[in-house]
């Protein structure tokens, strides 16, 4: 019988699960391809007034460059998480990273007419929200149970230094800024390089499953629209304070260093640098605040906290002269929190089998919020002459958020609750 026994073990040799550094080399490389995503699309902002100046382009013009991103993931997203569970994410990421290559590359040498840079963000949008929901299914399947919100905090922070060096730029790249294309053909530079980490990503993934012990990946069952709405409760209030959350944050971004410059008188570099403060904050605080929610949970009541600070930092922009260094630390700390709370939450609340569809599902109405507010937004300015009728509507948004904070919280401390609220220390009691 033992000799039986070691036989066996000598045809099927038991593999190791992959060692601690393994897991974080990967979380790297697919940040990476994160961060030259979020570059492109903060490229526009601290470019919005060159753009005025010497295309003529009207803040329509510039919100109908950031907010036709938007409008393909409406519909894409939900196929593209869809198409995550069905064929997997390597092969869907690097299609999706691909497309972004694509897109950074037709705005960059559209030769500055409106309808082709439109195209090319389009094309961009297409692959860059399909790519997130790639990446953060990968996160979700490498670290479930494995510091799952510290993981996703850090994976925000790498990604957010593109968002911070792309608002630096003008700074960092001021010589480019002479004309419009030169920070344009950056965001080229940062698209070929997310491609190369996703090709890393998918070598190290091969890899792992031939010469380690995978948890396996349940596969989806033959996709029924109706499964959509067998989701929980508790998810739906995470996907309206999803989409009143970044509907007050990003659509803000597209404008803020142009308000900046008209509004407060500073440089296009000091507006580039004080609306950067806000990936600053999130940076450092998004693994802290992962790290607290792994340990005490507590998950929808520091979702309620951060929608709270965002409540009144636009009517302090729009009505005061206050250092925008408190309003942006503000916003910088509401940034770091919600986020790095919310996309693991969801990994709580829904069945593995389907956290690309529902990851799909809520970036699909994240981006109705965020086309509809950028368009909005640029058109409020333009008609009212100025940026207080948009800070009205970020202010309302916040309020919203605030509200769908306190019905998730109301739900999960209720009898159908997920465990949102339940951290390490409570569990181990």
């Amino acid at each position: 019988m033992e000799k039986l026994k070691n036989s066996l073990s000598e045809v099927s040799p038991v593999k190791p699960e992959p060692a601690k550094y393994y897991r974080w080399l990967i979380l790297i490389f697919v940040s990476l391809a994160m961060f030259g995503n979020y570059y492109i699309y903060d490229s526009i902002s601290p470019l919005a007034d060159v753009l005025s100046k010497q295309l003529g382009f009207k803040d329509s013009d510039i919100g109908l460059l950031v907010g036709i991103y938007s409008v393909p993931n409406i519909f894409m997203v939900l196929i593209g998480g869809i198409i995550i569970d069905r064929v997997g994410t390597r092969i869907s990421t690097f299609v999706f990273t691909a497309l972004c290559l694509v897109g950074a590359s037709i705005t960059a040498f559209s030769g500055g007419e409106l309808f082709w840079m439109a195209v090319g963000r389009l094309v961009f949008g297409l692959g860059a929200e399909s790519m997130i929901v790639a990446i953060t299914t990968i996160m979700g399947r490498w670290f479930k149970g494995k510091e799952l919100s510290f993981a996703f905090g850090l994976n925000l922070t790498i990604a957010r230094l593109g968002s911070f060096a792309a608002l630096n730029s003008p700074t960092w790249a001021k010589s480019l800024y002479s004309n419009w294309q030169g920070p344009l053909l950056i965001t080229v530079f940062a698209a070929t390089l997310s491609l190369a980490s996703v090709v890393i990503y998918w070598g190290m993934d091969v890899y792992a499953e031939k010469n380690y012990t995978m948890r396996p990946v349940p596969k989806q069952d033959e996709f029924n629209f109706k499964q959509i709405f067998s989701f929980s409760k508790s998810f739906w209030y995470i996907v309206l304070l999803c989409v009143t959350f970044y509907s007050a944050i990003f659509p803000f971004e597209t404008f803020a260093v142009k308000f900046f410059i008209d509004v407060h008188h500073v440089s296009r570099s000091a507006g580039g640098f004080q609306l950067s403060m806000l990936k600053v904050f999130a940076m450092v605080f998004s693994p802290l605040f992962g790290l607290l929610s792994d340990y005490i949970g507590k998950r929808s009541l520091m979702m309620m906290i951060g929608s709270a600070l965002l409540v009144p930092v636009y009517l302090m922009m729009a009505y005061t002269k206050i250092s925008l260094y408190i309003p942006m630390a503000m916003m910088g700390i509401a940034f770091s929190l919600i986020p790095a709370v919310m996309w693991p939450s969801v990994a709580i609340i829904v069945d593995e089998a389907k956290l690309g569809t529902a990851y799909g599902l809520m970036t699909l109405i994240q981006n109705i919020g965020l086309a509809a507010f950028n368009f909005m937004i640029g058109w409020a300015n333009d008609i009212s002459g100025g940026y207080t009728l948009g800070m009205w509507i970020f202010s309302t948004l916040g309020f919203f958020g605030l509200i769908f904070a306190y019905l998730l919280r109301k739900s999960e401390l209720g009898p159908d609750g997920h465990g949102l609220e339940v951290g390490i220390k409570e569990a181990q009691a």
